[in-house]
């Protein structure tokens, strides 16, 4: 599936050049992984589209109503939650 969303350009470039390989975005449409989310470049501050787009492969999905399992509302409303973007550590030492 061709997923399309807007995205501002501070985050689109640190997607474009690969700082940023996440995406949180409210859960209101269907995908999964394998799908093609289509990030489209808006003008800082503004709805206007550049032209710009980048097409990124959706490789996993968690909605984070899922957290419930793991922490109270409670603890989820002090603290908030943390995004954070991984990749693995390779030694290359060895």
């Amino acid at each position: 599936m061709r997923i399309e969303k807007k995205v501002q350009k501070e985050y689109f470039d640190a997607v474009a050049d690969g700082r940023k390989r996440f995406e949180v975005r409210l859960a209101d449409f269907e995908s999964k992984p394998g799908d093609t989310l289509v990030l489209k470049e808006q003008e800082q501050g503004t709805d206007k589209l550049t032209g710009r787009e980048l097409d990124c492969e959706v490789l996993y999905k968690f909605n984070t109503k899922d957290i419930e399992k793991f922490y109270s509302k409670a603890d989820i409303e002090k603290y908030g939650l943390a995004i954070l973007a991984l990749r693995k550590k390779y030694d290359f030492k060895k």
